[in-house]
């Protein structure tokens, strides 16, 4: 091939190619415009969830009904009183089954007038009202009250079984100064426990 002809085909090549048409380059993406659309997307949704959330009726609070026992159903109930603690069937047992009641006065009656020093021997009648009987160990003790007198218990001499009746004796000496006097008195048992009703003596001395 002639340099004329090699000529004339380069410049029919050129001119093919000036006259294709050129590819649009892709724009280059906006990446502010793709946030603040996804922001106003989730802003819409959050809208959406309140306002059917504020359209919701709040359910009712659950109400407890108490519940009965089933016809027929044993129902137990405790009751607890406070008292006297009692122990039958522990009988023979120091200071559980002893028990006493005054009955009357058998010498020295309330009031009595007695000397200045004054000796007198003051006799009660008492009743066994516990489950044990008394024998050896038994005795009197002082309770109380403004004067012992100088009380000294006589011995009981007898075997006294429940519900009988007995007389308790305690030898006395009156005060030397002038006035009224009480001295209160009661059973005993051999462990030194007292237990019973108190009984009195009272003299005026003059």
């Amino acid at each position: 091939m002639n340099p004329k002809h090699i000529t004339l085909t380069l410049l029919f090549a050129l001119l093919l190619a000036a006259c294709a048409p050129q590819e649009t380059p892709m724009p280059t993406p906006d990446i502010g415009a793709i946030q603040t659309a996804a922001a106003e997307t989730v802003m819409a949704e959050i809208s959406a969830t309140a306002a059917a959330a504020a359209s919701l009726t709040p359910l009712a609070s659950p109400t407890l009904e108490p519940t009965l026992p089933a016809a027929g159903t044993p129902t137990v109930t405790v009751t607890m009183t406070v008292g006297v603690l009692t122990t039958p069937g522990l009988l023979g047992t120091p200071g559980l089954c002893d028990d006493a009641v005054f009955v009357n006065d058998v010498t020295v009656l309330d009031g009595s007038v007695m000397t200045p020093g004054q000796e007198f021997l003051k006799t009660w009648k008492v009743r066994n009202t516990g489950d044990c009987t008394w024998g050896a160990g038994y005795t009197i003790l002082y309770g109380g009250y403004n004067d012992k007198m100088s009380g000294v218990p006589a011995a009981l001499t007898t075997t006294v079984i429940p519900n009988q009746e007995v007389d308790v004796s305690v030898q006395f000496k009156a005060p030397t100064k002038a006035g009224e006097y009480l001295s209160a008195w009661r059973m005993a048992n051999p462990g030194g426990y007292a237990f019973g009703q108190f009984f009195f003596v009272k003299i005026i001395v003059r």
